[in-house]
């Protein structure tokens, strides 16, 4: 057994396969006006003994994306906190708050069929809430993507943000 598998026991953890998943623990102050949580937890999987690449998609992190790799510390109750991303993936996260009186109404999955043709995974944070977060591959159209996130906007469907953008992206 290896000593990143060993930690496949903590609480925070699971296995899957050969790889041990652990839940990272970001920290953050929240905003005004929105969600009033200061943690946000994402499932990574563990690359070395002090760092994991992202496997979800964040709701309400800036400054990661799904794919990147991030440096975290354990504390004495297992619980994994994130130090900081120390590979960016060029992934992008965007999250997508469809307009309740809006053309989508509050149909997160209204959301996800006017993205369904870029391929773009994502979740949805709840049935009341439906804030859709995506993960906007590096390799995607981001024009496109950011034509469609504009328009929809401009339309009345949803507000959007981004939560990690990627030089490219900004370039695009």
């Amino acid at each position: 057994m290896s000593a990143m598998t060993s930690i496949a026991p903590d609480l925070h953890a699971r296995p899957v396969g050969d790889e041990a998943m652990i839940k990272i623990w970001f920290k953050f102050v929240p905003r005004e006006g929105w969600l009033p949580y200061d943690t946000e937890g994402l499932w990574a999987t563990v690359v070395t003994e002090e760092t994991a690449s992202v496997n979800n998609v964040p709701f309400l992190q800036d400054g990661v994306a799904e794919g990147d790799i991030v440096r975290f510390e354990t504390d004495a109750d297992g619980r994994h906190w994130a130090l900081g991303r120390v590979v960016e993936s060029g992934n992008c996260t965007i999250r997508v708050l469809p307009i309740p009186d809006g053309p989508l109404g509050r149909s997160a999955h209204g959301v996800h069929e006017k993205f369904a043709r870029f391929g773009l995974g994502g979740e949805v944070f709840s049935a009341e809430f439906p804030l859709v977060a995506l993960t906007v591959p590096a390799a995607a159209d981001f024009r496109d993507v950011k034509r469609l996130l504009d328009q929809g906007q401009a339309d009345g469907w949803w507000h959007y943000e981004v939560g990690c953008g990627s030089q490219r992206w900004w370039d695009a």
